[in-house]
């Protein structure tokens, strides 16, 4: 049985008989980008119904705008769309990089702050979420009574005499379904440990981010970041009001999980009926941190799984805690982009308690 918008189709024949072409009601289309910054970047829009999302080819296979049932849910940050450009690995200046967008990766080698190790820089969030993809394919066909939209390839982070790191992705999305499977093996394919970061860089915007919204993460302890954070600390699960020049406030999480390490973070608006679930599972990404901004003009929450803390390299280096990837090995990571509506927001308010009490 193929759900979507209301319409209830018993089987692929039936679909078919209502439409003579899928690309109706789902698609998988390159475009590149032809005006301002992002003039020359490519990327692949891809509908699946009332879902759709574009994947940026050309920094990290990331997904920027993300609407689902008309309403938009994804931030844009003021830098607006963009290419790679001179900003990106130069230290605080990638600030005027981060375009924002539903995900953006940080990594390999650093998340977070900047910062200088035996003489070598490490930019704000690291270089894979500007790093263009190799063997990039998109596709969109029937497997068996399930019609499957895809979009994958390779980003490559690697140094003469350094590092050698790859980072394959592939995103997945099924029509009928409202989610956005997100995988991901990132491997070694040099002859020495790595220190390997990964970030993943989740970021709700208006409106379905506002006044109504709920933050609703099963957490079992809330640690502010810095005294900022702390003065906030009450307030963490919902969102205020823009208020100009506010500071952004960052709060670590202790994740509960189900005995296999599955959790979940979410944000839900019972105004607009709509919510979006963000699950994970805490034995790959153990780290989960809570960005939440109401400063007017960067008004946005970060939802933010990661197998590192926010306070980044320099920090694991002092505490011997550096997560490393020995040669030749891979690891793998999933994330699955979930979108609500209706009766799915109580019902996961109930899965939240009841993952709490586990």
């Amino acid at each position: 049985m193929i759900r979507m918008g209301g319409l209830s189709v018993a089987d692929k024949k039936e679909l078919l008989r209502l439409v003579g072409n899928m690309q109706q009601l789902a698609y998988v289309r390159p475009i590149t980008f032809e005006e301002g910054r992002a003039r020359g970047m490519r990327a692949f829009e891809v509908k699946n119904g009332a879902l759709k999302f574009s994947v940026m080819a050309d920094k990290c296979l990331d997904l920027t705008d993300v609407s689902f049932g008309g309403h938009n849910v994804s931030f844009l940050a003021k830098p607006g769309l963009m290419g790679r450009n001179h900003f990106d690995t130069n230290g605080a200046e990638a600030l005027r990089s981060i375009m924002g967008g539903m995900l953006f990766t940080c990594g390999l080698e650093n998340i977070c702050a900047p910062c200088k190790v035996d003489g070598k820089d490490f930019p704000m969030h690291g270089r894979i979420r500007t790093t263009p993809a190799e063997h990039v394919s998109a596709d969109a066909r029937w497997v068996g009574d399930d019609y499957i939209l895809t979009v994958s390839g390779t980003m490559r982070e690697a140094e003469l005499f350094g590092e050698n790191l790859t980072l394959h992705r592939t995103i997945t999305t099924c029509y009928g379904e409202k989610s956005i499977c997100i995988e991901d093996e990132i491997t070694n394919e040099g002859f020495r440990r790595e220190p390997m970061m990964l970030l993943y860089h989740i970021n709700v915007g208006y409106p379905l981010l506002c006044e109504d919204s709920e933050i609703l993460i099963p957490t079992r302890r809330v640690t502010p970041r810095d005294e900022a954070a702390k003065s906030k600390l009450a307030h963490w699960n919902r969102m205020e009001a823009p208020l100009d020049n506010e500071p952004e406030y960052v709060f670590l999480h202790e994740m509960a999980a189900d005995p296999k390490g599955n959790t979940f973070a979410a944000v839900l608006n019972r105004r607009l009926g709509i919510g979006l679930k963000v699950d994970y599972n805490v034995r790959d990404l153990p780290y989960f941190m809570q960005w939440k901004s109401i400063a007017s003009g960067d008004y946005v929450l970060g939802l933010e799984p990661a197998n590192s803390s926010v306070y980044g390299k320099l920090h694991h280096m002092e505490e011997n805690s550096l997560h490393e990837i020995e040669p030749l090995a891979t690891e793998h990571k999933k994330l699955v982009l979930t979108f609500l509506s209706g009766g799915e927001l109580d019902a996961l308010r109930r899965k939240a308690e009841e993952t709490k009490l586990d």
